[in-house]
Protein backbone atom coordinates (compact mmCIF):
# COMPACT_ATOMS: atom_id res chain seq x y z
CA UNK A 1 0.00 0.00 0.00
CA UNK A 2 2.92 2.34 0.67
CA UNK A 3 4.02 1.87 -2.94
CA UNK A 4 0.50 2.62 -4.14
CA UNK A 5 0.22 5.94 -2.34
CA UNK A 6 3.85 6.78 -3.00
CA UNK A 7 3.34 6.62 -6.73
CA UNK A 8 0.42 8.99 -6.61
CA UNK A 9 1.93 11.48 -4.22
CA UNK A 10 -1.53 12.16 -2.83
CA UNK A 11 -3.58 11.82 0.29
CA UNK A 12 -6.89 10.14 -0.23
CA UNK A 13 -7.10 9.01 -3.82
CA UNK A 14 -4.54 7.48 -6.10
CA UNK A 15 -6.82 7.86 -9.05
CA UNK A 16 -7.01 11.62 -8.95
CA UNK A 17 -3.27 11.79 -9.40
CA UNK A 18 -2.64 10.91 -12.99
CA UNK A 19 -3.53 13.63 -15.45
CA UNK A 20 -2.11 14.74 -18.74
CA UNK A 21 -2.97 15.57 -22.33
CA UNK A 22 -2.57 13.53 -25.45
CA UNK A 23 0.02 15.42 -27.49
CA UNK A 24 -1.88 15.06 -30.70
CA UNK A 25 -4.97 12.93 -30.48
CA UNK A 26 -5.70 11.71 -33.98
CA UNK A 27 -8.90 9.83 -34.70
CA UNK A 28 -9.24 7.71 -37.79
CA UNK A 29 -12.51 6.86 -39.46
CA UNK A 30 -12.34 3.41 -37.94
CA UNK A 31 -12.14 4.90 -34.44
CA UNK A 32 -15.48 6.65 -34.60
CA UNK A 33 -18.83 6.38 -36.24
CA UNK A 34 -19.34 9.20 -38.68
CA UNK A 35 -22.61 10.87 -37.79
CA UNK A 36 -24.34 14.15 -38.47
CA UNK A 37 -27.03 13.83 -35.85
CA UNK A 38 -26.33 17.13 -34.11
CA UNK A 39 -29.48 18.76 -35.43
CA UNK A 40 -31.66 15.65 -35.42
CA UNK A 41 -33.72 16.64 -32.42
CA UNK A 42 -34.41 20.16 -33.66
CA UNK A 43 -36.25 18.61 -36.60
CA UNK A 44 -39.84 17.77 -35.60
CA UNK A 45 -39.88 15.03 -38.23
CA UNK A 46 -36.99 13.23 -36.50
CA UNK A 47 -38.10 9.97 -34.88
CA UNK A 48 -36.05 10.83 -31.78
CA UNK A 49 -36.74 13.35 -29.06
CA UNK A 50 -33.83 14.31 -26.81
CA UNK A 51 -34.77 13.88 -23.16
CA UNK A 52 -31.57 14.06 -21.09
CA UNK A 53 -27.85 14.79 -21.52
CA UNK A 54 -25.08 13.66 -19.18
CA UNK A 55 -21.52 14.91 -19.69
CA UNK A 56 -18.57 13.32 -17.90
CA UNK A 57 -15.49 15.41 -18.60
CA UNK A 58 -11.87 15.76 -17.65
CA UNK A 59 -10.53 18.96 -16.15
CA UNK A 60 -8.43 21.32 -18.24
CA UNK A 61 -4.68 21.79 -18.51
CA UNK A 62 -2.89 22.18 -15.19
CA UNK A 63 0.44 22.41 -13.47
CA UNK A 64 2.18 19.03 -13.06
CA UNK A 65 1.45 16.87 -10.04
CA UNK A 66 5.14 16.04 -9.71
CA UNK A 67 8.18 17.12 -11.66
CA UNK A 68 10.72 14.74 -13.16
CA UNK A 69 13.49 14.44 -10.57
CA UNK A 70 17.07 15.44 -11.45
CA UNK A 71 15.81 17.30 -14.54
CA UNK A 72 15.82 21.09 -14.82
CA UNK A 73 12.40 22.34 -13.79
CA UNK A 74 10.11 24.66 -15.69
CA UNK A 75 9.01 27.95 -14.15
CA UNK A 76 5.40 27.55 -13.04
CA UNK A 77 4.69 31.19 -12.29
CA UNK A 78 1.37 32.55 -10.93
CA UNK A 79 0.59 34.45 -14.15
CA UNK A 80 -0.03 31.06 -15.80
CA UNK A 81 -3.09 30.65 -13.52
CA UNK A 82 -4.91 33.93 -14.13
CA UNK A 83 -8.61 33.36 -14.99
CA UNK A 84 -9.95 35.01 -18.15
CA UNK A 85 -12.78 37.42 -17.26
CA UNK A 86 -15.26 35.63 -19.53
CA UNK A 87 -14.96 32.46 -17.44
CA UNK A 88 -16.25 34.12 -14.26
CA UNK A 89 -19.66 33.19 -12.88
CA UNK A 90 -21.34 33.34 -9.49
CA UNK A 91 -21.04 29.89 -7.95
CA UNK A 92 -20.83 28.14 -4.60
CA UNK A 93 -19.28 24.77 -3.71
CA UNK A 94 -21.44 22.61 -1.44
CA UNK A 95 -21.79 19.05 -0.27
CA UNK A 96 -24.37 16.83 -1.98
CA UNK A 97 -27.11 18.13 0.31
CA UNK A 98 -26.31 21.79 -0.30
CA UNK A 99 -24.40 22.23 2.95
CA UNK A 100 -20.82 23.45 3.48
CA UNK A 101 -18.05 22.13 1.24
CA UNK A 102 -16.47 18.99 2.77
CA UNK A 103 -12.78 18.80 3.72
CA UNK A 104 -10.48 18.25 0.73
CA UNK A 105 -7.50 16.06 1.72
CA UNK A 106 -6.33 15.58 -1.88
CA UNK A 107 -6.19 19.33 -2.44
CA UNK A 108 -4.53 19.81 0.94
CA UNK A 109 -1.77 17.43 -0.14
CA UNK A 110 -1.01 19.60 -3.19
CA UNK A 111 -0.68 22.67 -1.00
CA UNK A 112 2.16 21.07 0.95
CA UNK A 113 4.44 21.48 -2.08
CA UNK A 114 5.42 24.45 -4.21
CA UNK A 115 6.66 24.14 -7.77
CA UNK A 116 9.57 26.17 -9.11
CA UNK A 117 8.03 29.51 -9.99
CA UNK A 118 5.75 29.68 -6.96
CA UNK A 119 2.56 27.77 -7.79
CA UNK A 120 1.14 24.56 -6.37
CA UNK A 121 0.99 21.19 -8.15
CA UNK A 122 -2.22 20.20 -9.91
CA UNK A 123 -3.67 23.68 -10.42
CA UNK A 124 -5.88 24.63 -13.37
CA UNK A 125 -4.12 27.11 -15.64
CA UNK A 126 -5.39 29.84 -17.92
CA UNK A 127 -4.98 27.40 -20.81
CA UNK A 128 -7.09 24.83 -18.96
CA UNK A 129 -9.78 27.38 -18.18
CA UNK A 130 -9.97 28.27 -21.86
CA UNK A 131 -10.25 24.58 -22.81
CA UNK A 132 -13.27 24.08 -20.56
CA UNK A 133 -14.85 27.30 -21.72
CA UNK A 134 -14.52 26.01 -25.29
CA UNK A 135 -16.10 22.69 -24.27
CA UNK A 136 -18.98 24.69 -22.82
CA UNK A 137 -19.26 26.57 -26.11
CA UNK A 138 -19.39 23.28 -28.02
CA UNK A 139 -22.18 22.07 -25.78
CA UNK A 140 -23.93 25.41 -26.25
CA UNK A 141 -23.89 25.02 -30.03
CA UNK A 142 -25.34 21.53 -29.73
CA UNK A 143 -27.97 22.04 -27.04
CA UNK A 144 -28.92 25.72 -27.31
CA UNK A 145 -28.10 27.05 -30.76
CA UNK A 146 -28.62 24.06 -33.09
CA UNK A 147 -31.40 22.59 -30.98
CA UNK A 148 -33.36 24.61 -28.40
CA UNK A 149 -32.97 21.93 -25.74
CA UNK A 150 -31.66 24.08 -22.87
CA UNK A 151 -32.70 27.56 -21.83
CA UNK A 152 -30.30 30.32 -22.87
CA UNK A 153 -29.82 31.26 -19.20
CA UNK A 154 -28.56 28.89 -16.50
CA UNK A 155 -31.14 27.60 -14.04
CA UNK A 156 -30.36 24.94 -11.41
CA UNK A 157 -33.62 23.14 -12.12
CA UNK A 158 -32.37 22.34 -15.63
CA UNK A 159 -28.65 21.75 -15.10
CA UNK A 160 -26.99 19.85 -12.26
CA UNK A 161 -23.25 20.33 -11.71
CA UNK A 162 -21.12 17.91 -9.70
CA UNK A 163 -17.35 17.83 -9.29
CA UNK A 164 -14.69 15.97 -7.39
CA UNK A 165 -13.63 18.01 -4.36
CA UNK A 166 -10.45 19.27 -6.01
CA UNK A 167 -9.90 22.86 -7.09
CA UNK A 168 -8.99 22.11 -10.72
CA UNK A 169 -12.19 20.13 -11.34
CA UNK A 170 -14.35 22.68 -9.53
CA UNK A 171 -12.86 25.52 -11.57
CA UNK A 172 -13.21 23.44 -14.75
CA UNK A 173 -16.92 23.00 -14.05
CA UNK A 174 -17.26 26.74 -13.52
CA UNK A 175 -15.55 27.51 -16.83
CA UNK A 176 -17.69 25.01 -18.72
CA UNK A 177 -20.90 26.55 -17.35
CA UNK A 178 -19.61 30.02 -18.28
CA UNK A 179 -19.13 28.87 -21.88
CA UNK A 180 -22.40 26.96 -22.01
CA UNK A 181 -24.49 29.93 -20.93
CA UNK A 182 -22.15 32.83 -21.84
CA UNK A 183 -22.17 33.82 -18.15
CA UNK A 184 -25.95 34.28 -18.15
CA UNK A 185 -27.49 32.99 -14.94
CA UNK A 186 -30.65 33.63 -12.94
CA UNK A 187 -29.26 32.08 -9.77
CA UNK A 188 -25.93 31.20 -8.18
CA UNK A 189 -24.55 27.95 -9.64
CA UNK A 190 -24.20 25.26 -6.95
CA UNK A 191 -21.31 22.88 -7.66
CA UNK A 192 -21.95 19.75 -5.62
CA UNK A 193 -19.18 17.60 -4.23
CA UNK A 194 -18.62 15.03 -1.52
CA UNK A 195 -16.03 13.86 0.98
CA UNK A 196 -13.10 11.77 -0.25
CA UNK A 197 -14.30 8.55 1.40
CA UNK A 198 -17.53 8.42 -0.62
CA UNK A 199 -16.38 9.89 -3.96
CA UNK A 200 -17.63 7.96 -7.02
CA UNK A 201 -16.21 10.29 -9.69
CA UNK A 202 -12.85 8.52 -9.64
CA UNK A 203 -11.67 5.02 -8.65
CA UNK A 204 -11.69 5.41 -4.88
CA UNK A 205 -8.73 3.49 -3.49
CA UNK A 206 -9.02 5.44 -0.27
CA UNK A 207 -12.68 4.68 0.38
CA UNK A 208 -12.91 1.11 -0.95
CA UNK A 209 -10.84 -1.46 0.92
CA UNK A 210 -11.43 -4.21 -1.63
CA UNK A 211 -10.31 -1.98 -4.52
CA UNK A 212 -7.21 -1.12 -2.54
CA UNK A 213 -6.49 -4.85 -2.14
CA UNK A 214 -7.10 -5.57 -5.83
CA UNK A 215 -5.25 -2.50 -7.06
CA UNK A 216 -2.22 -2.13 -4.84
CA UNK A 217 -0.24 -4.99 -6.35
CA UNK A 218 -1.24 -3.92 -9.87
CA UNK A 219 0.22 -0.46 -9.28
CA UNK A 220 3.36 -2.00 -7.83
CA UNK A 221 3.71 -4.35 -10.79
CA UNK A 222 3.00 -1.80 -13.51
CA UNK A 223 6.53 -0.35 -13.52
CA UNK A 224 8.20 -3.75 -13.22
CA UNK A 225 6.72 -5.39 -16.32
CA UNK A 226 9.72 -6.44 -18.45
CA UNK A 227 9.32 -4.09 -21.43
CA UNK A 228 8.26 -1.15 -19.28
CA UNK A 229 11.08 -1.71 -16.78
CA UNK A 230 13.70 -1.95 -19.53
CA UNK A 231 12.54 1.27 -21.18
CA UNK A 232 12.30 3.01 -17.83
CA UNK A 233 15.90 2.10 -17.06
CA UNK A 234 17.01 3.47 -20.44
CA UNK A 235 15.14 6.75 -20.16
CA UNK A 236 16.39 7.31 -16.62
CA UNK A 237 19.93 6.78 -17.83
CA UNK A 238 19.54 9.19 -20.76
CA UNK A 239 17.98 11.86 -18.54
CA UNK A 240 20.56 11.37 -15.80
CA UNK A 241 17.95 10.40 -13.19
CA UNK A 242 19.53 8.51 -10.31
CA UNK A 243 18.29 4.95 -9.83
CA UNK A 244 17.01 5.61 -6.32
CA UNK A 245 14.44 8.13 -7.55
CA UNK A 246 10.80 7.04 -7.54
CA UNK A 247 9.86 7.73 -11.14
CA UNK A 248 7.68 6.02 -13.75
CA UNK A 249 6.29 6.73 -17.21
CA UNK A 250 3.09 8.27 -15.88
CA UNK A 251 5.06 10.84 -13.90
CA UNK A 252 7.37 11.55 -16.85
CA UNK A 253 4.43 11.94 -19.20
CA UNK A 254 2.58 14.20 -16.80
CA UNK A 255 5.47 16.66 -16.50
CA UNK A 256 6.29 16.55 -20.23
CA UNK A 257 2.74 17.22 -21.37
CA UNK A 258 2.16 19.97 -18.82
CA UNK A 259 5.28 21.74 -20.10
CA UNK A 260 4.45 21.36 -23.77
CA UNK A 261 0.86 22.48 -23.31
CA UNK A 262 2.06 25.75 -21.78
CA UNK A 263 5.00 26.34 -24.12
CA UNK A 264 7.59 25.67 -21.43
CA UNK A 265 10.93 24.03 -22.28
CA UNK A 266 11.32 20.27 -22.11
CA UNK A 267 14.62 18.36 -21.92
CA UNK A 268 15.68 17.76 -25.57
CA UNK A 269 16.44 14.14 -24.69
CA UNK A 270 12.73 13.51 -24.34
CA UNK A 271 11.92 14.42 -27.95
CA UNK A 272 12.83 10.97 -29.24
CA UNK A 273 10.94 9.34 -26.35
CA UNK A 274 7.59 11.06 -26.86
CA UNK A 275 5.67 8.18 -28.45
CA UNK A 276 7.29 5.57 -26.23
CA UNK A 277 6.41 7.50 -23.07
CA UNK A 278 2.80 7.72 -24.23
CA UNK A 279 2.67 4.02 -25.03
CA UNK A 280 4.23 2.88 -21.77
CA UNK A 281 2.06 5.17 -19.65
CA UNK A 282 -1.09 3.78 -21.28
CA UNK A 283 0.17 0.22 -20.83
CA UNK A 284 0.69 0.91 -17.13
CA UNK A 285 -2.90 2.13 -16.78
CA UNK A 286 -4.25 -0.89 -18.65
CA UNK A 287 -2.32 -3.17 -16.31
CA UNK A 288 -3.80 -1.40 -13.29
CA UNK A 289 -7.40 -1.45 -14.52
CA UNK A 290 -7.25 -4.96 -16.03
CA UNK A 291 -9.87 -4.40 -18.76
CA UNK A 292 -9.91 -8.14 -19.51
CA UNK A 293 -11.43 -8.74 -16.08
CA UNK A 294 -14.43 -7.12 -14.50
CA UNK A 295 -13.57 -7.00 -10.79
CA UNK A 296 -11.36 -3.93 -10.85
CA UNK A 297 -13.46 -1.99 -13.36
CA UNK A 298 -16.58 -2.70 -11.31
CA UNK A 299 -15.08 -1.14 -8.24
CA UNK A 300 -13.47 1.71 -10.19
CA UNK A 301 -16.58 3.03 -11.94
CA UNK A 302 -19.49 0.76 -10.98
CA UNK A 303 -21.29 3.32 -8.79
CA UNK A 304 -20.79 6.07 -11.38
CA UNK A 305 -22.18 3.91 -14.19
CA UNK A 306 -25.12 2.97 -11.96
CA UNK A 307 -25.79 6.67 -11.33
CA UNK A 308 -25.72 7.51 -15.05
CA UNK A 309 -28.19 4.72 -15.85
CA UNK A 310 -30.38 5.56 -12.88
CA UNK A 311 -30.60 9.20 -13.99
CA UNK A 312 -31.88 8.08 -17.38
CA UNK A 313 -34.45 5.69 -15.93
CA UNK A 314 -35.72 8.30 -13.49
CA UNK A 315 -36.04 10.82 -16.30
CA UNK A 316 -38.18 8.42 -18.28
CA UNK A 317 -40.31 7.65 -15.23
CA UNK A 318 -40.66 11.31 -14.31
CA UNK A 319 -39.18 10.63 -10.88
CA UNK A 320 -36.11 12.89 -10.94
CA UNK A 321 -35.89 15.15 -7.89
CA UNK A 322 -36.06 18.03 -10.36
CA UNK A 323 -38.60 17.06 -13.03
CA UNK A 324 -37.35 19.77 -15.41
CA UNK A 325 -33.74 18.57 -15.25
CA UNK A 326 -32.22 18.19 -18.71
CA UNK A 327 -28.48 17.99 -18.09
CA UNK A 328 -26.04 16.48 -15.59
CA UNK A 329 -22.45 17.74 -15.67
CA UNK A 330 -19.74 15.68 -13.94
CA UNK A 331 -16.28 17.24 -13.61
CA UNK A 332 -13.67 14.53 -13.13
CA UNK A 333 -10.30 13.13 -14.21
CA UNK A 334 -8.51 11.11 -16.87
CA UNK A 335 -8.54 8.21 -14.42
CA UNK A 336 -12.33 8.46 -14.47
CA UNK A 337 -12.63 8.50 -18.24
CA UNK A 338 -10.19 5.65 -18.94
CA UNK A 339 -12.07 2.94 -16.97
CA UNK A 340 -15.41 4.28 -18.23
CA UNK A 341 -14.20 3.99 -21.82
CA UNK A 342 -12.97 0.46 -21.04
CA UNK A 343 -16.34 -0.52 -19.58
CA UNK A 344 -18.08 0.88 -22.67
CA UNK A 345 -15.70 -1.09 -24.90
CA UNK A 346 -14.46 2.01 -26.76
CA UNK A 347 -11.07 2.76 -25.19
CA UNK A 348 -8.71 3.67 -28.04
CA UNK A 349 -5.43 3.09 -26.12
CA UNK A 350 -4.78 6.82 -26.05
CA UNK A 351 -4.61 9.00 -22.98
CA UNK A 352 -7.71 11.23 -22.70
CA UNK A 353 -6.66 14.81 -23.43
CA UNK A 354 -7.43 17.71 -21.15
CA UNK A 355 -11.14 18.63 -21.38
CA UNK A 356 -12.04 15.29 -23.02
CA UNK A 357 -15.70 14.41 -22.57
CA UNK A 358 -17.93 11.35 -22.66
CA UNK A 359 -21.46 12.52 -23.41
CA UNK A 360 -24.52 10.30 -22.99
CA UNK A 361 -27.74 11.43 -24.65
CA UNK A 362 -31.07 9.85 -23.75
CA UNK A 363 -33.54 9.86 -26.63
CA UNK A 364 -37.11 8.63 -26.92
CA UNK A 365 -38.83 7.49 -30.07
CA UNK A 366 -41.72 9.86 -30.70
CA UNK A 367 -43.93 7.07 -32.04
CA UNK A 368 -43.11 4.07 -29.87
CA UNK A 369 -41.72 5.79 -26.74
CA UNK A 370 -38.77 3.35 -26.85
CA UNK A 371 -35.68 4.81 -25.19
CA UNK A 372 -32.26 5.01 -26.82
CA UNK A 373 -28.80 6.08 -25.66
CA UNK A 374 -26.27 7.79 -27.90
CA UNK A 375 -22.67 8.01 -26.66
CA UNK A 376 -20.03 10.40 -27.97
CA UNK A 377 -16.39 10.78 -27.01
CA UNK A 378 -14.68 14.12 -27.65
CA UNK A 379 -17.55 15.10 -29.93
CA UNK A 380 -17.56 11.91 -32.04
CA UNK A 381 -20.47 9.47 -31.92
CA UNK A 382 -19.48 5.96 -30.85
CA UNK A 383 -20.85 2.55 -31.75
CA UNK A 384 -20.84 0.68 -28.45
CA UNK A 385 -19.97 -3.04 -28.80
CA UNK A 386 -23.12 -4.96 -27.96
CA UNK A 387 -25.40 -2.21 -29.29
CA UNK A 388 -27.34 -2.61 -32.52
CA UNK A 389 -26.67 0.96 -33.60
CA UNK A 390 -25.31 4.38 -32.62
CA UNK A 391 -28.76 5.00 -31.18
CA UNK A 392 -28.54 2.11 -28.74
CA UNK A 393 -31.78 0.80 -27.23
CA UNK A 394 -31.66 1.51 -23.51
CA UNK A 395 -32.12 -2.16 -22.64
CA UNK A 396 -29.12 -3.08 -24.82
CA UNK A 397 -27.08 -0.30 -23.25
CA UNK A 398 -27.95 -1.49 -19.76
CA UNK A 399 -26.95 -5.01 -20.73
CA UNK A 400 -23.57 -3.79 -22.00
CA UNK A 401 -22.86 -2.15 -18.65
CA UNK A 402 -24.50 -4.78 -16.46
CA UNK A 403 -21.14 -6.45 -15.80
CA UNK A 404 -19.76 -3.24 -14.35
CA UNK A 405 -22.62 -1.19 -12.91
CA UNK A 406 -22.96 -1.45 -9.12
CA UNK A 407 -25.59 0.02 -6.82
CA UNK A 408 -24.20 1.92 -3.86
CA UNK A 409 -25.38 -0.82 -1.51
CA UNK A 410 -23.63 -3.60 -3.41
CA UNK A 411 -20.55 -1.45 -3.93
CA UNK A 412 -20.23 -0.72 -0.22
CA UNK A 413 -20.82 -4.36 0.64
CA UNK A 414 -18.05 -5.54 -1.69
CA UNK A 415 -15.70 -2.72 -0.69
CA UNK A 416 -15.88 -3.67 2.97
CA UNK A 417 -15.39 -7.38 2.37
CA UNK A 418 -11.97 -8.93 1.89
CA UNK A 419 -13.82 -11.75 0.14
CA UNK A 420 -15.36 -9.37 -2.36
CA UNK A 421 -13.49 -10.64 -5.39
CA UNK A 422 -14.95 -14.09 -4.88
CA UNK A 423 -18.46 -12.67 -5.10
CA UNK A 424 -18.00 -10.70 -8.30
Amino acid sequence: MRNLLGKAGLLGSVSAAFGSILWSQQKTESDVVASDSSAADSNPSSPYELKLVQVLFRHGARTPLKTIPDVIEAQWVPTLLEPPPYTQINYVVTDLQGGPRPPAPVEDSYRKNILTGGTYPGQLTTVGMQQLYELGMRLRRRYIEESPFLSITYTPAEVYVRSTNIVRTIESAKCLVAGLFLQKQKEIVPIFTTEAESEILYPNYHGCKQLRILGSHRWAESSTLPDIAADLQRIQSELGITTNQNVDFILIRDDMVARETHGLPCPPTLDSWRNKVEQRAVEMMCHVYEPSKRETLQLCVGPLLHTLINNMEEKLLGSLSEPNRKMFLYSAHDTTLIPCLMALGIYDMKWPPYAADITLELHQNRQTSEAFVKVSYIGQDQLIPGCSGVYCPLQEFKKVLSSYSLSSELYNSICNSTEGSAKL
